[in-house]
């Protein structure tokens, strides 16, 4: 006969995740037990905790986890209904938003700036998304536009829809970047010719593209053009 799961009540006060946070603060918390606060209940035979460790681990990481939609979280893992996947999705996207606000005041010259602004919401997408980041002339952050998603090419990425941005938000300069979903960052040669064509037609408008970085999940997990030379800036 299985054993039953033990109930969060049989833990220590100071060991169940809610009264633990509080006494101790939230870094004191492993991953399953701050998602557990958002859970609040198990299932039958399996408490919070163990239901949260099994979310993690079909989603594959908490980085994944964090990327998904509420519809997807709730797919994932067996027990997670409409509620505890929508609460889940939430928390996730504040503390995506929290960063973000944060790198606005960031230099967004760097290509590692670019790539930790982005990273967490393209790197995990099953399409093509690309972006552009609207730049002031101190190359902080104005706005962040999606160009196009899905497969990336001419006709989905055309410069009027990137210039149209950049003058409604008054940008000095522009950031382009995108992912691939095979995890791959090598640019391949429609790659090279939109950059091409996009960099020309910065020169032409005064709004200079200064890099373009293609985000993926391999060992090298993004591609700088400006730093591979073909952008000058």
């Amino acid at each position: 006969m299985e054993a039953k799961s033990p109930k969060l009540l049989d833990l220590a006060e100071d060991e169940r995740p809610r009264e633990k946070l509080i006494q101790r603060g939230r870094a004191a918390l492993s991953d399953e037990e701050l998602i557990a606060i958002f859970l609040r209940t198990g299932l039958r035979g399996c408490n919070v905790l163990e239901l949260a460790a099994r979310l993690k681990r079909a989603a594959g990481s908490l980085t994944a986890l964090g990327s998904m939609e509420a519809r997807e979280i709730a797919k994932c893992c067996k027990g997670i209904g409409s509620a505890k996947a929508a609460t889940l999705a939430a928390v996730f996207e504040l503390g995506q938003r929290a960063v973000k606000e944060n790198l606005k005041r960031i230099d967004m010259g760097t290509p590692a700036a670019v790539y930790e602004y982005l990273a967490g919401e393209l790197r995990y997408e099953q399409q093509e998304h690309f972006v552009a980041l609207m730049l002031d002339s101190r190359r902080h952050l104005i706005r962040r536009c999606t160009i196009s998603k899905g497969t990336i090419n001419r006709t989905m990425v055309h410069p009027r829809d990137v210039f149209r941005e950049a003058i409604t938000s008054n940008a000095a300069s522009i950031i382009l970047a995108h992912n691939h979903p095979s995890g791959d960052v090598s640019p391949s040669k429609l790659d090279r010719e939109l950059t091409r064509e996009l960099v020309n037609a910065g020169d032409a408008m005064h709004i200079p593209i200064t890099d373009h970085l293609i985000i993926g999940t391999g060992s090298t997990p993004y591609y700088s053009f400006r730093e591979h030379g073909f952008i000058q800036s």
